[in-house]
């Protein structure tokens, strides 16, 4: 590549051709950290890797060339055009290095030492990312399977329910019928898209489960959720939507929001989009978390960052200064493995965004880049 006098970019350049030092790392990582337009440039960059990702398997090195060019631009402040679809593909263009510390990072798994790439070898059972699959239990206790693929219509009573192309579409004939409840449940590796009744849409992540009735007769418009959600709530003053988790409730008048509600997680975690929303009497303003304690029911709230609270429901996996525990716990409800601890990893942080098209072995090799080790029997994940 070319040389350069500004210094962000020699940093670059030199993480690019794999000779940054940890020290300069941290350096090239804060300060994109703190420049918000650059951020931006590679977030869309990896948008637009997620289009490709499952297109081509390699990437070679002009194709390498003109992307670091690319990235040079955004930093030297030249408009950046959306490049065409041509072989971006392979752990390496994911754009990002799951860094010690924490960062939006280049990563060249080329250039990753033999033991990591043996043991990456022996890990990468390329076990593939979740799809689109749930099961709908009606309220007479039978079950529908659901998948990608489906497409199919469920009569209940005055109810009709529409699958078609990863998502459930409820509607009602008008009539005031008594109402049933259905329960959704998305299994590990997988996640699905519904429409309530009153039109309200939820996206549910994997090892999740919603129950609702099958039509909103009531003053409150009331769900169940275990797992996480995305809502995005039909405004009806006279009626609130209620989202109720085991530790605590939601009171929604009309927005979009996020719900982090999985039993082995130490908090449940509200994420509003927009709109306006209450956990606990405690109200939120757009842009603003809510994390109450599983175990002492405090609650604290402060300023979110949306993006990787909901990266989820975009494709992504996005992790802020994550220790290895709550990475590998959102890796086995993805990929459906179990986690078994052999060794630990102390003291290592990552920081990064990754495409959750990708199969586990890509992101496997990301970790192992910065110190992880893992090996793979069946579909036990052995951390070493």
């Amino acid at each position: 590549m070319s040389t350069s006098t500004d210094p962000h970019e020699k940093l670059l350049q030199r993480y690019l051709d794999g000779q940054c030092t940890p020290e300069e790392a941290a350096m090239l990582m804060e300060w994109l950290r703190q420049t918000g337009s650059h951020r931006k440039v590679l977030l869309r960059m990896q948008e637009e890797f997620n289009e490709l990702v499952s297109q081509h398997p390699e990437i070679s090195p002009e194709i390498s060339q003109r992307m670091e060019a690319r990235l040079l631009q955004s930093i030297r402040g030249t408009k950046v055009r959306r490049m065409p679809v041509i072989r971006w593909v392979a752990a390496a263009s994911v754009l990002l290095l799951l860094a010690a510390g924490g960062a939006f990072f280049l990563s060249r798994p080329a250039k990753l030492p033999p033991q990591t790439a043996q043991t990456i070898t022996r890990s990468a059972a390329d076990i593939a990312p979740g799809s689109n699959k749930a099961e709908l239990t009606l309220a007479d206790g039978s079950v529908v399977t659901l998948d990608s693929a489906g497409n199919q219509v469920i009569r209940q009573g005055e109810t009709t329910v529409r699958q078609q192309n990863g998502q459930l579409h409820y509607s009602t004939g008008g009539q005031l019928t008594a109402a049933g409840y259905n329960t959704l449940t998305v299994p590990r590796g997988g996640q699905f898209h519904i429409v309530l009744p009153d039109g309200s849409r939820v996206w549910l992540n994997s090892t999740s489960k919603l129950r609702f009735p099958t039509a909103f007769h009531e003053t409150q418009r009331i769900v169940e959720l275990e797992g996480q959600g995305y809502f995005e709530v039909s405004k009806d003053a006279q009626k609130p939507f209620i989202v109720q988790t085991r530790s605590a409730k939601v009171e929604v008048l009309g927005t979009g929001f996020d719900v982090m509600a999985y039993s082995d997680e130490k908090t449940m975690n509200t994420t509003l989009v927009e709109g306006a929303v209450k956990v606990k009497e405690v109200r939120l303003r757009p842009g603003q978390q809510a994390r109450l304690e599983h175990a002492t029911g405090n609650i604290t709230v402060a300023p979110a960052d949306v993006q990787h609270a909901i990266a989820w429901k975009t494709g992504f996996f996005e992790f802020d200064n994550a220790d290895i525990d709550d990475i590998l716990r959102q890796a086995a409800r993805w990929y459906d493995v179990d986690v078994v601890y052999k060794g630990r990893l102390k003291n290592l942080l990552f920081g990064g965004r990754i495409s959750r098209n990708l199969p586990l072995s890509e992101l496997l090799k990301m970790l192992e880049a910065n110190g992880a080790r893992f090996s793979m029997e069946g579909r036990n994940l052995i951390v070493l």
